[in-house]
């Protein structure tokens, strides 16, 4: 266990200079299949939205897959056919933490960015976001919405997944990110929206550079 976690504090160090070394250097090449994860409300699909809109490619959200109307899940078998068709495009990003599709979806991806951010942010965001939902009954996947009962009242609580997943997240992550590090997949780890805003700056100025 000691090892383990000593193993994946250097990862996550080697993940965050990898980052800040390569930043001015990222090739669009590597970026045809991008997987975004990271805690839920960390901002994945918000920010694989953009990207996907900023690379002119699909935007694939795992969360409106699995959703069935009145929160339902949809069956594994059935869910991983579905997703395994929408990663067999060529171009798109991705969001989503599934790991019962994660051997389908890792496996097709050239570049994955993991969303680190601190507890205080994410916890912030899925309280905002929430009451933000409940109060202007916002429609999600499958015509589902956020009702004060589910989020408050509920064991399956979105604000209760966070804190119960937030930190088990942080220990699996680098030690699953460092099973792929090695092969041609780029990894990105952002401590912090200030990194995000600045990588998709650069693919912006990227395709700017590349259009003119």
């Amino acid at each position: 266990m000691v090892r383990a976690c000593c193993t994946a504090k250097l990862f996550a160090v080697s993940c965050r200079k990898y980052f800040l070394v390569n930043s001015e250097n990222i090739k669009i090449e590597s970026l045809k299949r991008v997987v975004v994860v990271g805690t839920s409300c960390s901002g994945k699909t918000t920010l694989a939205k953009n990207l996907a809109h900023a690379l002119g490619v699909k935007h694939i959200e795992l969360d409106s897959i699995h959703w069935l109307p009145d929160w339902v899940e949809r069956p594994n078998d059935e869910f991983r056919n579905l997703v395994e068709k929408e990663v067999a495009a060529d171009l798109w990003v991705l969001d989503g933490n599934y790991s019962k599709t994660r051997d389908i979806v890792w496996t097709r991806a050239t570049a994955i960015i993991w969303l680190n951010y601190s507890f205080p942010l994410v916890a912030y965001r899925a309280i905002h976001r929430t009451t933000r939902r409940i109060f202007t009954r916002e429609t999600l996947y499958s015509q589902n919405r956020e009702t004060f009962k589910k989020a408050f009242l509920s064991k399956d609580s979105i604000l209760l997944w966070v804190l119960t997943t937030f930190h088990r997240r942080r220990r699996d992550y680098p030690l699953l990110l460092q099973e792929v590090s090695g092969s041609e997949v780029k990894v990105f780890v952002f401590q912090n929206p200030k990194k995000t805003k600045e990588f998709l700056k650069r693919i912006h100025q990227i395709n700017k550079t590349v259009k003119n």
